[in-house]
């Protein structure tokens, strides 16, 4: 009869793979780092400063460009006669007494042509004013 022989001698220890559970981490860290929104809170009380009624004639003046529905401009309140380029320039040029920090406020009527709002806002790049913005009403107030 024959004995098998097992060998004692050298008995290996069961290793711990950490890459799976590092994996695993990752992604619960980019989950929270994506789900977390953060607050700023600020703990200095502050003293704010107080302006002047006087400081307010440094602030940019404002040029309203009213487009009506069939295409005429009105700049100001001031009805052009022309619908050109050149003629909304010019007034423009004039409403704005040189200045060029003055805000143009295109006040368009919803059913006016596209083209009629982007001859305003090349006229107003012509004349030199940088600063457009566009007038809206609430959604409450559209149906009156």
């Amino acid at each position: 009869m024959r004995r098998m022989h097992f060998s004692h001698g050298s008995k290996e220890e069961p290793e711990i793979n950490l890459i799976p559970f590092i994996d695993v981490l990752l992604v619960v860290l980019i989950f929270l780092m994506l789900s977390t929104t953060y607050s700023k809170f600020t703990e200095m009380q502050l003293r704010l400063p107080v302006a002047d009624v006087d400081a307010q004639r440094d602030y940019p003046k404002e040029v309203i460009v009213a487009v009506s529905a069939d295409g005429r401009y009105s700049i100001n309140r001031t009805v052009l006669a022309e619908r050109s380029v050149e003629a909304v320039a010019d007034a423009l040029g004039a409403a704005s007494n040189g200045n060029k920090d003055n805000v143009v406020i295109i006040s368009a009527d919803a059913t006016v042509a596209h083209q009629s709002v982007i001859t305003v806002m090349e006229a107003a790049r012509r004349a030199g004013l940088s600063q457009i913005t566009f007038a809206t009403q609430s959604a409450g107030r559209a149906g009156r």
